[in-house]
């Protein structure tokens, strides 16, 4: 029997018009959120996810300042825009759109980012308090947005093994602190680039999520029968199409006729990320009025 679908874009609809009544309550005390997002240089996929960042807010009703600084720029433009943002009070939410330019630093100007705006969540006091079983305030979105994806699916992971297969600050470790933490109970193991044996730690999972960037990776023979599996990966693969790509996850297609439950891509974990910067876009307008 083939793996349920977890729809990533439906659930994104609910958390959206959950959202909506909040975004309603703070109106009526003369307040509109904003999302600053600050996009550097000329990627290509930067523009198309600030682009759907900038989409999600039209719906919702949420006020997008877009600043864009060119590729060329001074670190230092960068430093002082975002402490410009911060010191704006009318500006709920700063984010500074990934990848930078090679040679600036993204740590150090994340961290510049005031802690109460940060809805990326990756500022170094709100992972701090991720670390300390605190999930009260901003959250890394991916991470969160695949929570949502498991309490949706009513996955019960008390005591169930979890495989998460990269460890970035982005999405891997804060997803480990998330699966572990009190109420959600699972035993987690960390898998990345040096992890011997990574394929039978898989068969013994009942959860995996997959950020490791590596195009359909995790095979059918990774996945033991009736687990569910979260592809986190979105890659660009090249063929002979009109765009001269397409898109692919990290988990393989045929995982389909093993799993129990599968996110795919596109249509899973993206639509949840963009659903979760808006929650935590109105999530700090509500801590800062």
């Amino acid at each position: 029997m083939a793996a349920i679908v977890l729809d990533g874009k439906e659930i994104a609809r609910e958390i959206e018009e959950e959202l909506k009544g909040r975004i309603g309550d703070l109106s009526k005390d003369g307040v509109t959120p904003c999302l600053a997002v600050v996009i550097v240089g000329n990627d290509p996929a930067s523009h198309v996810y600030v682009g759907a960042k900038e989409r999600a807010c039209a719906r919702l009703g949420i006020r997008s300042l877009r600043v864009d600084i060119a590729p060329d720029a001074e670190y230092g433009e960068v430093v002082s825009t975002v402490r410009r943002l911060n010191e704006d009070p009318g500006v709920n939410g700063v984010l500074v759109q990934s990848p930078l330019p090679s040679g600036m630093d993204e740590i150090s100007i994340t961290d510049l980012i005031d802690p109460i705006k940060d809805v990326d969540g990756f500022h170094a006091q709100n992972l701090g308090r991720l670390v300390q079983g605190d999930v009260s305030g901003l959250l890394p979105c991916t991470p969160a947005g695949v929570m949502r994806m498991l309490e949706r699916a009513e996955l019960d992971l008390r005591g169930k093994r979890a495989v998460v297969i990269g460890r970035s600050r982005i999405v891997g470790m804060p997803q480990s602190l998330l699966l572990a933490q009190r109420g959600v109970d699972a035993t987690v193991t960390i898998a990345h680039s040096r992890t011997a044996d990574m394929a039978d730690l898989c068969r013994d999972a009942d959860l995996i999520v997959a950020a490791v960037g590596s195009p359909n990776m995790i095979t059918a023979e990774w996945v033991k029968p009736g687990a569910t599996v979260i592809d986190v990966g979105v890659n660009r693969v090249a063929d002979n199409s009109e765009k001269g790509y397409y898109l692919t996850g990290d988990v393989h297609p045929d995982v389909l006729d093993v799993a129990g439950a599968l996110s795919p891509v596109p249509g899973g974990v993206g639509p949840m990320t963009i659903a979760m910067l808006m929650s935590n876009t109105v999530r700090a307008t509500e801590m800062q009025h």
